[in-house]
């Protein structure tokens, strides 16, 4: 099936929002996005003016007006952190103070030279007291009786996950030196949280690229080869985050899938035939509208390196490993479209117009999109404001 034109993708999509919109809002509690693996904030890009959420237009300035004012902040983390390490990041910059990684997690899973409070790596939650004159903190009211809602784009989904298990339970070692994202006990914090792409049962890109092709150089694999995350967007790596990131019961979750690849076909399923001439209906294709760079990897076999499976044939059953078949080959590019769905294990339903806590409500698989077409970074094919208007619709009608 084609990509929708614009058109049709927007009416379709605004259709879908009207039919979810609540008469008025329940809540105008602030929104706090976070930016998956190999992200950068609002002033990082070395073009200035693009950014993570929009490319060179803002989807916390359009959430922030549709059906609004909101407030919506847009934060900042460790680009190859890990989800620990992020959530600290994202605990201190919501409710200020300087970040704290825990003395036990630091010294059990630091990589070398890690502090536990790195200087400088601090929000102020008092403009009034600011004598470093910190970035301010985004919201240092953040409690029970003032939640957030959180919209995390693939590895950020991951990360408010742990943000949300240290919140509430805290370390799994206990004491973790003094920090008070450590001590557990924050329930309710959270109001909802939507993961857009997120990688919940890892992806096979990285091990299609890792495990698969040892000796291939590539910036993707020198990025991926790197022990501060990439083992928890392996399947294998997920399967563990997924036993201690538990779904809370207070929480209102969200998932959104993205698919841009094809089953094989002779002709005319919208594929980048350049790519991949001969298709094998088993396996899945990237689309010709794929940002180019991850139609290297997203197919039937890895471009430029011979005859090595890509994400949309690559499969194994190893002992003791988590089985990759057939229904892993669907992709976006980046991350495999099954596992955006839910965490193995967890509680997971059809999104059916109304919300159900502790548990991940899914609002569908958009075709077409691929892993930053979901961003509205520049590429062919439909915005994804209306995907957003649907979210802002659903989230601000939650109790």
């Amino acid at each position: 099936m084609l990509r929708l034109t614009n058109t049709c993708a927007c009416a379709l999509l605004a259709l879908a929002s009207l039919l979810c919109a609540p008469a008025r809002a329940v809540n105008n509690d602030p929104v706090v996005l976070v930016h998956g693996f190999l992200g950068f904030g609002p002033n990082e890009h070395p073009l200035g003016s693009f950014l993570y959420w929009g490319g060179y237009g803002s989807i916390a300035s359009h959430l922030a007006v549709y059906h609004g004012p909101h407030v919506v902040f847009t934060a900042q983390v460790g680009a190859i952190a890990s989800n620990w390490d992020r959530a600290a990041e994202l605990y201190a910059q919501i409710k200020g103070g300087c970040v704290d990684y825990g003395a036990h997690h630091v010294a059990r899973y630091g990589y070398p030279g890690q502090q536990q409070k790195p200087p400088g790596k601090c929000w102020a939650a008092d403009p009034a007291d600011n004598p470093e004159h910190y970035p301010l903190a985004f919201y240092p009211q953040w409690d029970a009786a003032h939640p957030v809602h959180m919209i995390g784009h693939s590895q950020g989904g991951t990360t408010i996950r742990a943000l949300i298990q240290l919140l509430e339970h805290g370390s799994p070692d206990g004491d973790e030196g003094g920090g008070d994202l450590y001590k557990g006990g924050k329930i309710g914090w959270v109001k909802s949280v939507v993961t857009i792409s997120a990688p919940h049962n890892g992806t096979t890109l990285r091990d299609a690229v890792l495990d698969v092709l040892p000796n291939l150089r590539s910036p993707l694999r020198d990025i991926l080869d790197n022990e501060l995350a990439h083992w928890e967007m392996a399947p294998d790596g997920a399967r563990e985050f997924n036993l201690w990131a538990l779904t809370s019961p207070s929480v209102y979750y969200f998932s959104v899938g993205t698919l841009a690849t094809e089953a094989g076909a002779w002709c005319c399923n919208g594929t980048d035939r350049a790519i991949a001439p001969v298709q094998n209906a088993e396996f899945q294709y990237p689309r010709a509208d794929m940002i180019p760079y991850f139609k290297l990897f997203a197919g039937e076999w890895i471009v430029g390196a011979l005859a090595q499976p890509g994400m949309g044939s690559y499969t194994q059953n190893a002992p003791g490993r988590v089985r990759i078949d057939s229904a892993w080959f669907p992709n976006d590019g980046v991350v495999n479209t099954i596992s955006m769905r839910a965490p193995a294990g967890h509680p997971v339903r059809d999104y059916d117009g109304t919300a159900v806590k502790g548990v991940w409500n899914f609002l569908g698989n958009y075709r077409g999109y691929d892993h930053f077409d979901i961003l509205n970074w520049p590429n062919e094919g439909p915005s994804a404001d209306p995907i957003y208007d649907r979210i802002s619709d659903i989230i601000f009608s939650l109790d």
